[in-house]
């Protein structure tokens, strides 16, 4: 969506920041639930209007409602920025010539401050990954492993940054026990709502909701320790090279935050080992693939294993369950509550999208004694970096 007043505001706000040349065009770019996001044409520089080279960089919107401090995200992502340049000298044996990179900030021409005001909205823009690009769902065992290893990687190289650097962003954020109690007050609100799946979800929560504390029960207990995580590794938001298909970044850092690893790992395997993918409509055809899970865990292990802890391993087998779960939870609740988070295309859809993770956790589950095999196989024997 353009800002009310039209495209030349937007190119004038892409001004706004220090780039090499001239907006060349701005134009709609993916499609996330939360924030605005558009790509940008840069061209010339030294100066020029026209002609020289082009570079392409990424505006956003910050939906505000979502992320009340966007001050705060800024500094999160400019101090996981930071460090991973610290971290990249540093990581050669791990990358064995492989490239990676992470966004960085781009600041405002004027001030440059790492943001543009423009009338109430919140404005930003990071570089943009090159000869680079994502998918909706992974296309096999090599895509699936590469997903992992750009997770496994990202952590690997934020491991050392004190969590305490970053600000909560998102308080409640990945928070089971927190996401059950907002729906527990919708549910009021909503009264008898019924029918057309309503009925089952209702039912598929509640016989689960002893579960919902599982991750932060082993926090509290002290098995598993806060560390600085990515909040929203879905399989769309690790980018791999078109030529060699190797990751080559992490993106959407707005959810960067200290919180449980297991957050992340389970995020990641609950959208990659979904083949149908979390938009489908064929509920048949969702299910938990255990050779993606072997490839994603592979990869991933394969950067991270080194700083894992046996009581990270322990809760490996929950946390997959328990994100899909958990998804699946806020789909429904805001099924109930109107569409007032995520972005619908249809009636129905957040619905929709429940019956997804719930079928998805009701595979998981189905599997159980089998992953929690395959875990226990990569524990003992990680695999090698590619």
């Amino acid at each position: 969506m353009l800002p009310e007043d039209g495209p030349e505001p937007l190119a004038a706000i892409a001004g706004a920041f220090d780039l090499p040349g001239a907006v060349e065009s701005v134009a709609p770019l993916g499609s996330g639930n939360v924030n605005d996001t558009f790509l940008v044409v840069s061209r010339g520089g030294d100066g020029e209007v026209s002609g020289g080279p082009r570079s392409r960089f990424v505006l956003q919107r910050l939906n505000q409602r979502v992320f009340p401090r966007p001050d705060l995200v800024m500094a999160n992502i400019l101090a996981v920025g930071e460090h991973v340049e610290r971290r990249l000298g540093r990581a050669a044996p791990l990358l064995a010539g492989r490239r990676w990179e992470l966004p960085r900030v781009v600041r405002a021409r004027r001030d440059q401050r790492p943001w543009v005001i423009h009338g109430d909205d919140f404005w930003r823009m990071l570089t943009f990954v090159e000869t680079s690009r994502s998918f909706d769902v992974v296309a096999g065992g090599a895509q699936a492993w590469e997903v992992g290893h750009g997770l496994g990687l990202f952590h690997h190289l934020i491991s050392d940054l004190p969590p305490a650097r970053l600000a909560d962003t998102l308080e409640g954020f990945h928070i089971t026990p927190t996401y059950l109690a907002h729906y527990d007050a919708v549910l009021v609100g909503a009264g008898a709502a019924s029918g057309n799946g309503v009925d089952h979800c209702r039912a598929f929560v509640e016989q689960r909701r002893s579960f919902a504390p599982v991750l932060e029960q082993a926090k509290a207990d002290g098995l598993l320790l806060p560390r600085p995580i990515h909040g929203d590794p879905k399989v769309n938001n690790v980018m791999l090279d078109v030529d060699t298909g190797r990751a080559v970044a992490l993106v959407d850092l707005d959810t960067v935050k200290p919180g449980l690893i297991h957050y992340d790992i389970g995020d990641c395997l609950r959208s990659c080992c979904n083949p149908a993918g979390e938009e489908s409509s064929d509920l048949d055809a969702v299910r938990f693939d255990l050779d993606l899970c072997r490839d994603v865990l592979g990869g991933y292990l394969a950067a991270a294993s080194g700083f894992l802890t046996e009581a990270d391993y322990d809760h490996l087998l929950a946390a997959i369950r328990l994100i899909s779960f958990e998804l699946g939870l806020r789909f429904f609740t805001d099924h109930l509550a109107g569409d007032v988070y995520f972005r619908v295309d249809h009636p129905g859809h957040n619905l929709q999208r429940a019956l997804v993770q719930f079928r998805l956790t009701e595979s998981i589950e189905a599997q159980a004694a089998q992953i929690a095999g395959l875990i226990e196989e990569l524990r003992a024997h990680p695999p090698a970096p590619r």
